[in-house]
């Protein structure tokens, strides 16, 4: 197993835990949401998954928004390794949001 220094490890883990904290609604409602997918009959499907990504564009945005303010503050290849640094903690707390961020 490799282990890799983070630069920005404390930092965004502060980030995202403020994030989710915040967000706990938004989060308990994504999970609702995927759930119901999960669930529905096949004629519901495709509505219930389309509520579900939604609520994923939704996230995506507003963590997509974290991570560009921070960012902004930064020198270009500074802020280019913070984003893949946010990115990828942000698939590995949160996948369904992993994808997605990576296309902003």
């Amino acid at each position: 197993m490799s282990f890799r220094r983070r630069r920005f490890g404390a930092l965004i883990d502060r980030q995202l835990a403020l994030w989710a904290e915040e967000h706990a609604g938004f989060l308990r409602d994504v999970d609702a949401a995927e759930r119901a997918y999960d669930g529905a009959e096949r004629d519901q499907a495709e509505e219930r998954y389309g509520d579900y990504l939604d609520l994923v564009e939704t996230g995506t945005e507003l963590l997509a928004s974290l991570r560009d303010s921070y960012a902004a503050t930064l020198e270009d290849e500074t802020a280019a390794t913070y984003e893949a640094e946010f990115n990828r903690e942000v698939a590995r707390r949160w996948p369904g949001f992993g994808l997605e961020i990576q296309e902003r």
